[in-house]
């Protein structure tokens, strides 16, 4: 069984995925859409600077290099609306917070977090939260790593944030090596935060959920990147 929340949640990879209720189909619900997104990556703790984690920084900072510059941002064109017009984004910066964070957080902490980290958040801005190995984050009653392996959210509608807990478990690992769970987790929250940044306002599928929720560990290669499969309404179908 897989266990998700109704928006924001990847369901955990290993498990047979459930086929959707019906053909999906996303609607654009009337809100915030991240047209020049600007990505600014944080990892969060002590665990960050010392090896084998210390290794994957610069490598996600190189991964959002690439893939914002890429055809996964054209693919997403489809769902841009009159004053609207989704195109390839930015990564602004990176910082390693050293302080670590507690063993059990809730979102409210990510929250506190991303506030106190940034004072003036960009409306095209999202703050990636990496947590290292051994930190479970709890959303809507459910945990990381028992019930999903990231999601993204807002903080008032203004401040918009990815939560990438470790994949320090097999459920969010799936076979895959630790950069390339993270990589492609972190395409399936990037994609949905550009195109539902406020979840549920954006493009939204009332049965299936958002744009990668439908497609949820379908995977391809893109410049040798691990990344999700989207739903696009133009394909019908993952692409």
């Amino acid at each position: 069984m897989i266990v998700v929340s109704p928006i924001r949640v990847v369901p955990i990879h290993g498990a047979q995925l459930e086929a959707p209720a019906r053909s999906p189909r996303l609607t654009y619900r009337g809100g915030a859409l991240l047209t020049r997104v600007e990505v600014f990556t944080f990892f969060w703790g002590s665990a960050w600077n010392q090896p084998p984690q210390s290794d994957l920084v610069g490598r996600l900072n190189a991964y959002f290099d690439y893939v914002l510059a890429s055809p996964l941002l054209d693919q997403l064109a489809e769902y841009s609306v009159p004053g609207k017009t989704i195109g390839r984004g930015s990564h602004t910066g990176t910082a390693t917070i050293g302080q670590s964070p507690a063993a059990s957080l809730a979102d409210a902490d990510v929250q506190a977090f991303v506030q106190a980290q940034v004072a003036q958040p960009s409306a095209n801005g999202l703050y990636f939260v990496y947590l290292p190995p051994g930190v479970t984050v709890s959303l809507d009653g459910s945990a990381s790593c028992s019930s999903f392996c990231g999601y993204h959210s807002d903080v008032g509608g203004t401040t918009f944030y990815a939560v990438m807990p470790y994949p320090d478990c097999s459920g969010c690992a799936g076979g895959l090596s630790v950069f390339d769970a993270l990589t492609s987790t972190s395409s399936h929250e990037l994609c949905e935060a550009i195109t539902d940044p406020v979840p549920g306002q954006g493009w939204y599928d009332d049965q299936n959920g958002e744009i990668g929720d439908i497609c949820a560990w379908q995977t391809r290669q893109l410049g040798g990147y691990t990344v999700q499969l989207e739903w696009s309404n133009a394909a019908g179908k993952c692409v």
